[in-house]
């Protein structure tokens, strides 16, 4: 087992991206995201229309990992054309640029700490936490991992979290959170009167909808699966968080080029800067990330087994449901 300087030295060989690549990625996804909006529009057979409703909406996963990605510097650093399509494209999906790059670093810097843990992420706190709570303090919490939160991840993460509270937060430096909302809603509008209540559903809420409860299901299961390690903070590492405290979901080709590799997601806590296509290559060439402590997938069994997590027991160390 290599040092943690070693094991991140090692990873750097894959932090280059092809440039052409990268492109085609961005605007394959971009293309694709297109034709099954205007597919869902069309005055077809519902069947046909949910599908295409839901394919977008899994484009827009995608999307949202290219986007990602760019933020984290991992492709198309520096470009300007790319910058200002994935920020329009950010506040299309409601994350915003801001409050994304705010959030989403602290969370690879504070990864399975509990303090902080709400930022970018899902709250945790300890069974001793939770005991001292007050019957109110139970609920808010409680609701803030509940399946629902996670299903409805369109209203609750993303239009509420990332946008309205952004911007309630902090007005001055959230703007684009107030744009997103306005946008939302005035699309919203356009497409409602312009098009009528079907394609609304067909091309604009089904698709996110789906993409959004995707989204907030990933963010949750990418730290909260029950081999999950949550170091105390005097003990805390980075390359321990990446390791033991983010996980490894298997997927299937299909949802692995939906979801961008995200999958792999103790490689990418390791090192940021690695693209999603180059993702599989790092595990498959670093024998340290071949066998992750955590392995998890989109089966029915796996899902109950995240969802079912709600508080850190640091006697057993493990995470643990509410108590009965």
């Amino acid at each position: 087992m290599r040092s943690d300087k070693e094991l991140i030295r090692a990873s750097n060989e894959y932090a280059e991206e092809n440039r052409l690549l990268s492109w085609w990625h961005l605007l394959s996804t971009l293309s694709l995201l297109g034709g099954a909006i205007c597919l869902a529009a069309q005055p077809w057979p519902w069947m046909v229309r949910s599908a295409a409703g839901v394919i977008a909406g899994l484009l827009m996963v995608r999307g949202f990992i290219v986007f990602h990605d760019f933020k984290h510097g991992a492709i198309l650093r520096g470009s300007k054309p790319a910058r200002i399509i994935l920020d329009a494209f950010g506040i299309l999906v409601l994350t915003p640029s801001k409050v994304w790059t705010q959030t989403h670093n602290y969370h690879h810097a504070h990864t399975a700490k509990l303090v902080g843990s709400h930022v970018g992420s899902y709250m945790m706190i300890t069974t001793d936490m939770w005991r001292q709570l007050t019957p109110k303090q139970r609920f808010w919490y409680a609701l803030s991992r509940h399946p629902f939160t996670i299903i409805f991840g369109y209203l609750t993460v993303f239009l509420y979290g990332f946008c309205a509270a952004a911007f309630l937060r902090n007005p001055g430096k959230n703007k684009d959170s107030l744009v997103a909302i306005v946008l939302h809603l005035a699309l919203l509008g356009v497409v409602a009167y312009g098009l009528g209540g079907a394609t609304l559903f067909f091309a604009f809420l089904l698709p996110n909808l789906v993409s959004h409860a995707v989204g907030a299901y990933l963010f949750y299961a990418q730290h909260n699966f029950p081999a999950a390690y949550v170091q105390p903070r005097e003990e805390w590492t980075f390359v321990r968080a990446a390791l033991e405290s983010s996980s490894y979901m298997r997927l299937g080709r299909v949802m692995r080029f939906f979801t961008g590799n995200i999958g792999y997601h103790h490689v990418h806590h390791l090192n940021h800067r690695i693209p999603f296509y180059r993702l599989p290559e790092a595990m498959a060439g670093i024998p340290e990330l071949q066998h992750p402590r955590g392995v998890t997938s989109l089966s029915v069994a796996d899902i109950m087994a995240c969802i079912r997590l709600k508080l850190w027991d640091p006697e057993t160390e493990r995470l643990v449901p509410f108590p009965r």
